[in-house]
């Protein structure tokens, strides 16, 4: 008797073996009452203010889906944000794409620096998560990854704005390219000037730094000796101002400064009557150019009681793009996700849309040209009206 109910216990127990198999494999892509997406920024540091407009802007977007009852298949999906902070360092992104994918996040939305997201990438493939960044180098997107996605342009487009204008607006006879050592910096760096001798425009002094020096004395001494008229930079926002003091000192301010996208900062129009002329260069249009930018802006204020640092916007409108590939997906699996962002083009509420082609670069992507004037950046040029 023994042997026969231990035979038929063991049929019992394998045929609901394979029932419980079964319905897992057709349930297995039912949403889970939580879900997570991974915010990877610099948050301490020197870039701190810009990572955390970024973190801020995916905040916002998460707490308006989670309050309008997000859904997938019908059933209410609580969003949840697992934030961490790369400290702009290639090594530290790594790690932390690791401990993202550990935690089981859905979708990334970083990094800002180029390094960082470059570094990172492959991590987040081999789980095929997309990595939404507002990184600008070109070689994010060339990896060859089905999970890279750029919100912004690249760098190529920023630096033919760059060189245009420095050639054309600003018409100077000698210049100097100064960089942060950074894949992004370098790469706009040597960009521009590659413009600027398309224009026959003399660079007197090209010269790479690291992208936390602050002594410049000795830069000004060569600016002045070289009679610079326009300085084009990569430098961060405080190694600008570090430089425009160490110009004063050296009783030189009679030139123009134009950065990248990292000087068109609140900080920078610190410096604003400190030289000639302060410009900067940014694929990061600000959310007051669109037609629905004022409505964030006020949301914005009243959650965090500060303005925008950067392109908290974009990782705003990132979110509900995020959200509606998942609702187009029926699906919250990491793979389905990224395959129907390569082919969607989402609605982002506050720059309208975000389409990406076969590797990942932004359709829409625009860069403006700006100029610090009267306590603001004041837009002069976009490259989509020249």
């Amino acid at each position: 008797m023994y042997h026969v109910i231990s035979h038929r216990l063991a049929l019992a127990t394998l045929a609901a073996s394979l029932f419980m198999g079964a319905a897992l494999l057709s349930g297995c892509d039912n949403p889970p009452d939580t879900i997570k997406i991974g915010v990877a920024q610099p948050l301490t540091g020197n870039l701190a203010a810009l990572g955390q407009d970024l973190h801020n802007g995916v905040k916002l977007a998460v707490a308006e889906l989670n309050k309008e009852g997000f859904k997938i298949k019908g059933k209410p999906v609580t969003i949840e944000i697992v934030a961490m902070d790369d400290r702009s360092d290639a090594a530290t992104g790594k790690q932390v794409a690791q401990q993202l994918v550990d935690a089981g996040v859905v979708a990334v939305i970083g990094n800002l620096n180029s390094g960082v997201s470059i570094e990172s990438a492959p991590i987040y493939a081999t789980k095929d998560i997309a990595q939404l960044a507002i990184s600008t180098n070109p070689k994010f997107t060339q990896l060859g990854l089905a999970t890279t996605y750029r919100l912004v342009a690249n760098d190529m487009l920023q630096a033919k704005a760059i060189g245009s204008f420095a050639a054309n607006q600003l018409k100077a006879a000698k210049y100097a390219v100064l960089d942060d050592g950074t894949p992004y910096g370098k790469g706009l760096a040597e960009g521009a000037a590659d413009q600027l001798k398309l224009a026959e425009k003399e660079i007197t002094l090209r010269q790479s730094f690291d992208d936390k020096t602050t002594a410049f004395d000795e830069l000004a001494a060569k600016l002045k000796q070289d009679k610079v008229e326009v300085v084009i930079t990569t430098l961060n926002d405080f190694q600008v101002l570090a430089l425009l003091e160490a110009l004063k000192k050296a009783d030189y301010t009679q030139l123009s400064i134009l950065g990248g996208d990292t000087i068109k900062t609140p900080t920078m129009l610190k410096g604003i009557g400190m030289v000639k002329g302060l410009y900067a260069t940014s694929p990061i249009l600000d959310a007051k150019e669109f037609v629905n930018g004022k409505v964030f802006l006020a949301k914005y204020l009243d959650a965090y009681k500060v303005e925008p640092a950067y392109g908290g916007h974009y990782t705003y409108d990132a979110m509900y793009v995020l959200a509606g590939a998942m609702r187009r997906a029926n699906s919250v699996q990491p793979k389905k996700i990224t395959e129907t962002l390569r082919s969607f083009d989402g609605y982002a509420p506050v720059t309208g849309s975000m389409k990406w082609d076969g590797v990942g670069e932004q359709r829409y992507g625009v860069v403006g040209v700006y100029a610090a004037r009267k306590g603001a950046w004041d837009l002069q040029l976009r490259s989509d009206r020249w």
